[in-house]
């Protein structure tokens, strides 16, 4: 054969036979030129995957702990003392990824190298030169890797993989291969090859006489005999070319791990097989094993994933494969269960004889908590009559006409697989001529401030109390504000009416309203308890939206700058519950054009972080609440998405963006962002809108004034989003708010207020019933508020409340979600757009 021309043939063979570069040495085809990518044994090699060796300390004993090891050796209690001992490992798992040795020997894994050093008693080093065991031997591991590329390129052309065989993937071909040159060598099929059959190859092979640099096939015996039995046998044969061999149970496909919530869990891949490569985790299909993630990590020998301090963002769907061989994979399914938390309403009540009381108890955990009622210590399902019933799933107990014998403590009790939690709501059973003074004084004297509606409106502030239908109290303009003496609304020059004019406003704690007056450049505190403004608090002009951080006890303030936005500012008001001695903080950021704060359930009481967006920017910023420091920014490049509002659900840790709308008339589907790997996952299928999630996290519903659509979603407690309903209502919808389910328990409906009609539409989430209430006034006139928010808003009245407010041009509308009717109309409150829910103290 001419000089080259076996090269040739071996180009020209790789070009028909894709696969066969795959198999070479990446040293070997790079000295050919071959064009077609590096082998995936260089791959396996190179991959370099970090690891935490934190997982030992939880395997070991307890007196094992505080131990330490040297590599290649464990902690174990000696049977002789029981006291804790290291030994030499008795055998590591097998891994072909083979390291030199100072020793001058070539092992096969760092794992065998570290247990011959503690079996010899010496210092045994890895030594980065792969001929640093061969000095003085003719055949390099360069030159050895290019006459294992040679001795299959020679296999595929003498013995062609058949057409089924070329069909498989590349590393099936590979192991075909392999086989078929192991038993063309066997001689004598013994399934062991000698150093005379390798021999004998050579002699009958003349293809080989070219350039080999000094090696033959019996290096194969020199370099790949692990057991230095002078044979080699088909696996050895396999590690020796690099064959993966991977297998997963059929069982084992899906796994599902369940776990409480604040606890750490391991999840093993199951993949097993010699040569495994470096195994890959995947979240939504976001490579988890490159991020520098502060709760998830993957280390030890087995490639675990450790997950630290479980929360409900973690559940959903992972997946591991071995890397290069995704088409092999395992799921885990996680999920988190979360012990009940609850809240019970009234906490005290007093009742004259026949009338009806009703004691509510509302329960959120995962799974969802069972409910049990006791009276005194005994189970009232015992005591169940006409009088006494237990309505949604057992959620409210309900007393058609009381008797002086229901006097007692009821004790709502909840509890699921993990946990329980139970609280007290009393109830006191007086007629007219035994109530007491404290009695007397809270129902006739009013000093029950909680259970209000705060409407900021043209002519000052509006105290109404639902029930009663009416404003309890009325701060005009001209009330004073307690420490400054000025007035809550001053008049303006050239004004002939003395008007307010209000933008955003939050409860604090239900003790402090926060509310901006952007034409006055300054934040008002009106205190709960004394219906008074206590004081004002100047920011930067023009403050437009307001927010409460809960878990930092903080107000943030976006101003505008001026009506064209040019000149925006972020601004946060410190120790907002203390009512006074607040600190103002301007943030550093620059050109924000609106921010996002979680909000907080009884399941999640504390953020961490929150998102700020710019007008043309298309990306979100995340930052430390606390610190108030940019974190990092995710950006919506690629699907060309400037962030015009967001809403987050704790299950599954998903972030809902709503897009900028180019135009007027188009929609843009939503994004999605997973908040563990802060990494967008891409469209929230084909739903548009402004999102709004329930407040136990579990609903999304999205909607917009320009859209005749009205999706909703729900989040599984395996943290997979999955479409409910999508309607066609004919006509845009201004604001969403949801009201818990007063016939199904741990459910919620839906109430919307149209963006151009007078109606109220209901949307019953538990059967998908959808109705309007009619015969409203029609909503304020104007194309949307000066600053920013809804056309029409719509406000609910708290986890127990049953009563919507919706404003119309001159008067408020009180709905009765119980009943779904209208309740009443306050005429004589004009431009009531800002409305604030507060609940018993």
């Amino acid at each position: 054969m001419q000089p080259g021309g076996f090269w040739l043939h071996l180009m020209l063979l790789g070009i028909s036979l894709p696969a066969a570069l795959g198999w070479m040495d990446p040293e070997t085809s790079r000295g050919l030129n071959l064009v077609l990518g590096e082998s995936q044994a260089e791959e396996s090699r190179s991959f370099e995957v970090s690891r935490r060796e934190g997982l030992s300390s939880h395997r070991l004993p307890a007196s094992c702990r505080k131990k330490l090891c040297s590599r290649g050796s464990r902690c174990v209690l000696s049977r002789e003392t029981g006291q804790p001992e290291c030994r030499c490992l008795e055998a590591c798992r097998p891994r072909y990824m083979p390291v030199c040795g100072s020793d001058g020997r070539l092992y096969e894994n760092h794992c065998e190298l570290h247990r011959a050093a503690c079996l010899l008693g010496k210092r045994v080093v890895v030594i980065h030169s792969k001929d640093c065991f061969l000095k003085g031997v003719t055949c390099t591991m360069a030159s050895y890797a290019r006459l294992k590329n040679v001795l299959l390129a020679l296999q595929s052309r003498r013995h062609p993989l058949q057409e089924q065989d070329t069909r498989q993937d590349p590393a099936s071909q590979k192991r075909l291969l392999v086989e078929s040159l192991f038993k063309d060598l066997d001689a004598d099929g013994n399934s062991h090859l000698s150093s005379s059959e390798l021999a004998q190859y050579m002699l009958k092979e003349q293809d080989l006489d070219g350039d080999l640099l000094g090696c033959s096939p019996s290096d194969l015996l020199r370099f790949d005999d692990y057991n230095s039995d002078s044979s080699l046998t088909l696996r050895e044969f396999y590690m020796a070319f690099q064959v993966v061999q991977l297998s997963l149970a059929p069982e084992d496909r899906v796994s599902v791990t369940t776990v409480t919530v604040g606890l750490s869990t391991v999840l093993t891949c199951a993949i097993r097989g010699d040569l495994r490569p470096p195994i890959i985790w995947k979240r939504n299909g976001l490579t988890l094993n490159f991020l520098d993630l502060e709760d998830i990590n993957d280390f030890g020998e087995d490639d675990s994933l450790y997950i630290t301090k479980v929360t409900t963002i973690h559940m959903g769907n992972y997946t591991c494969h071995a890397s290069g061989h995704e088409q092999l994979f395992q799921t885990h399914v996680l999920q988190v269960n979360v012990p009940p938390v609850i809240r019970v309403y009234p906490e005290t009540q007093a009742q004259e004889p026949g009338m009806a009381a009703s004691l509510r108890c509302h329960a959120e955990g995962i799974p969802m908590p069972r409910i049990t009622w006791l009276k005194n210590g005994m189970d009232v399902s015992a005591q169940r009559s006409k009088q006494l019933s237990l309505l949604a799933n057992g959620s409210e107990l309900h007393i058609g006409s009381v008797r002086y014998e229901d006097t007692g403590a009821y004790t709502c009790i909840a509890k699921n697989e993990v946990g329980v939690d139970e609280d007290i709501s009393s109830l006191f059973i007086e007629d007219s001529a035994r109530k007491t003074l404290a009695n007397i004084l809270w129902r006739e004297e009013g000093l029950s401030v909680g259970n209000m509606f705060y409407v900021f409106s043209d002519d000052g502030i509006a105290v109404i109390h639902p029930a009663d239908c009416e404003i309890q109290r009325h701060l005009r303009p001209t009330e004073k504000i307690f420490m400054s003496y000025e007035e809550i609304c001053p008049r303006g020059e050239g004004d002939a009416i003395q008007t307010c004019q209000w933008a955003s406003a939050v409860n604090i704690r239900n003790q402090y309203i926060y509310v901006a007056q952007p034409a006055l450049s300054r934040v008002l505190v009106v205190d709960v308890q004394a219906q008074k403004v206590l004081q004002s608090i100047g920011v930067d002009p023009l403050p437009a939206k307001l927010s409460y951080d809960k878990s930092h006890d903080q107000v943030w303030v976006l101003s505008w700058g001026d009506e064209h936005k040019s000149h925006p500012s972020l601004q946060v008001i410190t120790e907002a519950s203390t009512g006074q001695s607040q600190h103002l903080i301007r943030t550093p950021f620059a050109g924000v054009d609106d921010f996002f704060i979680p909000p907080t359930n009884l399941i999640i009481n504390h953020i961490r972080f929150g998102f700020i967006f710019n007008q043309s920017d298309p990306a979100v910023h995340k930052v430390d609440l606390e610190t108030l420091i940019l974190l990092k920014t995710i950006s919506l490049q690629h699907h060309g998405c400037v962030p015009q509002a967001m809403a987050h659900t704790h299950l599954g840790g998903y972030f809902f963006i709503q897009c900028r709308q180019e135009l007027p008339t188009s929609t843009t589907p939503q994004l999605i962002i997973d908040s563990v790997t802060d990494s967008v996952l891409g469209p929230n299928s084909d739903v548009t809108g402004t999102p709004h999630v329930s407040p136990d996290g579990r609903f999304i519903v999205s909607a917009a004034a320009n859209s005749p659509r009205l999706h909703v979603q729900e989040v599984t407690m395996q943290g997979e989003i999955r479409t409910l309903y999508d309607l066609k209502i004919n006509l845009g919808i201004s604001d969403v708010t949801f009201q818990h389910s007063f016939t199904k328990g741990n459910q919620y409906d839906i109430y919307a207020a149209l963006e151009t009609e007078p109606d109220l539409l209901f949307l019953e989430l538990s059967t998908g019933k959808m109705g309007m209430l009619k015969n409203l006034k029609e909503p304020p006139i104007g194309l949307d508020q000066p600053w920013g928010g809804p056309h029409r808003v719509l406000r609910d009245s708290g986890l127990f409340g049953q009563y919507l407010l919706m404003p119309s041009q001159e008067s408020l509308f009180l709905i009765n979600g119980r009943q779904n009717t209208l309740r009443c109309e306050v005429s004589g409150i004009k431009g009531g757009a800002t409305v604030v829910w507060v609940s018993e103290v």
